[in-house]
């Protein structure tokens, strides 16, 4: 399909608690060999055919260290967690991977990498704020837990947000003006707080992730990904999909990094959110395209939920472009 308006779609391993084990990277245990299966689309494999990996992880405001294994996408990596500390899939937030600080930076997304340690970070203190809007941009950055949480993963400094203070980086938005909004997608909520009236109040359901005592800090504004910072930390990375099979992977290209901040950069500039995965897909999905009409009929395919305005297809496909040929 050529450019144009486009309109949406209408659609066992037992893990165990280790009281005194060294907080360390995960540990391949088994064969790490690339699955032969790509599968966008498919149903998530039989447990025998997942990747055999063991991964460690606590609660962020702290616990003993479990091992988790047999994931192949981010709701069930949320149950096993749960699975190995007792409590409900739906209390964890989002992860951080190597910190337990709420560090945007180290988000866990679409990849982990396979010596990394998983921090997930729960539901704590429930919080509602009345906002007076009173410029069109909030000055907020929205990302996805992957599992249905849409939350705040930057604060512009100086902007309308940024001077209510109890609103922090990592707050899980629950409700806007009364309507409760988990299982809406991260795109959905940025569109419905740009299109909220200007000059006008209103108010926010907000749930902070639980913070330890010590762990207690100042208001983080959040940060872009530096340059350098790389999608996963081990020799080679485990790659979550919100549909189809995870798969083992190589660390990723300079190419794929590159380009994959530049796609996500232009999500927070036309869509106010950011998302490694997304932008990773997107990646992926304009390889081997030869056109942006090519490009935009793939997408379409793969990514059929989302609303993607015909200039941000152009910017993308241009950013996929330049990482190619070397172009920062």
């Amino acid at each position: 399909m050529p450019l144009g308006p486009w309109k949406k779609k209408n659609k066992s391993t037992k893990e165990h608690l280790v009281e005194n084990e060294e907080v360390s990277g995960g540990h391949a245990g088994g064969s790490a060999a690339k699955s032969a299966v790509n599968g966008a689309g498919l149903p998530p494999p039989p447990a025998n055919l997942r990747p055999k990996l063991v991964f460690h992880t606590q609660l962020a405001h702290g616990s003993p260290t479990g091992r988790i294994e047999g994931f192949t996408n981010v709701k069930e990596l949320y149950g096993k967690i749960a699975e190995a500390f007792n409590i409900s899939p739906p209390e964890i937030l989002f992860c951080t991977l190597n910190t337990h600080k709420i560090d945007m930076e180290k988000l866990l997304g679409g990849q982990i990498g396979l010596e990394d340690f998983i921090f997930a970070h729960i539901k704590g203190l429930k919080k509602e704020v009345e906002v007076f809007k009173s410029e069109d941009a909030l000055g907020l950055t929205i990302t996805d837990n992957g599992a249905g949480y849409a939350f705040i993963k930057r604060i512009k400094e100086g902007s309308v947000v940024d001077g209510v203070k109890v609103i922090c980086v990592g707050d899980h938005i629950e409700c806007i003006n009364g309507r409760y909004i988990v299982g809406t997608r991260h795109y959905e909520v940025a569109r419905m707080l740009k299109e909220l009236p200007r000059d006008k109040s209103f108010t926010l359901k907000l749930v902070e992730p639980m913070k330890a005592f010590e762990m207690l800090e100042p208001r983080s504004k959040g940060a872009k990904p530096a340059n350098d910072n790389k999608i996963g930390t081990g020799r080679g990375t485990l790659r979550l999909r919100s549909k189809g099979p995870a798969t083992v992977e190589e660390v990723p290209t300079e190419f794929e990094e590159k380009a994959v901040k530049k796609v996500d950069d232009l999500l927070e500039s036309y869509m106010g959110i950011r998302d490694t995965e997304l932008a990773a897909t997107m990646v992926e999905v304009g390889r081997d395209k030869k056109n942006p009409d090519e490009f935009a009929m793939a997408l379409d395919e793969a990514l059929g939920d989302f609303a993607f305005p015909d200039e941000f297809v152009f910017d993308v496909w241009g950013a996929i472009g330049d990482a190619k040929q070397g172009r920062v």
